[in-house]
């Protein structure tokens, strides 16, 4: 049997596999947690969650303690690509009926596309990756931007997430404090930023 000893053992072996996740669904009742998985390359949570089978357990932390943005403003933008999916959805579930928002997501092909519902006035783009590059990217350039009160999240691969903050603040002219961009992953696959 083994013992529980505080402190001992901190730096011995490997640290296991971590990932940060915004949860779809829980039911306090049920007890269920539903988490939305991309399954692309080999990373640890990819890898698991191909070959999970009921039963199977996963350690999970939380909650971390994200941001949440205040309900003052009058439009949204978000932007994102398959793994921010669940934290888009979760945003435009939350939203009032007398906001906005132009949500743009890419995705591999159109079998990805998701009902996203909200009691808000939205207007979803797909952008359709399918084996090219910076479609994304272009979207945001041509895009006409919603006027008023904005607040602009975005959450895509690390470099693409930096690149249209620039664009959202260069040639949209979005002020600065109402853009939050996060890279959720990187197309290196490091974990290091």
């Amino acid at each position: 049997m083994e013992t529980l000893v505080l402190g001992a053992g901190k730096d011995d072996g490997p640290k296991p596999a971590m990932r940060d996740y915004t949860p779809r669904r829980y039911d306090l009742a049920t007890l269920e947690l539903d988490i939305d998985f991309v399954l692309h390359g080999d990373g640890p949570a990819s890898t698991w969650a191909e070959q999970a089978t009921p039963g199977q357990f996963l350690h999970i932390g939380g909650p971390r303690g994200s941001m949440i943005v205040p309900d003052i403003f009058d439009s949204y933008l978000l932007i994102g690509d398959e793994t921010a999916l669940p934290a888009i959805a979760r945003r435009l579930e939350g939203l009032a009926g007398n906001r906005r928002a132009l949500v743009i997501i890419e995705v591999e092909n159109g079998k990805e596309q998701q009902v996203l519902n909200s009691a808000a006035e939205i207007d979803v783009i797909w952008v359709l990756r399918e084996g090219g590059k910076d479609h994304l990217l272009t979207t945001v350039r041509q895009v006409q931007i919603p006027t008023g009160n904005l607040y602009a999240w975005v959450a895509t691969e690390s470099k693409v997430s930096r690149q249209i903050r620039r664009v959202l603040l260069d040639e949209h002219g979005l002020d600065e404090q109402f853009v939050k961009a996060a890279g959720y992953w990187r197309l290196d696959g490091s974990d290091e930023e």
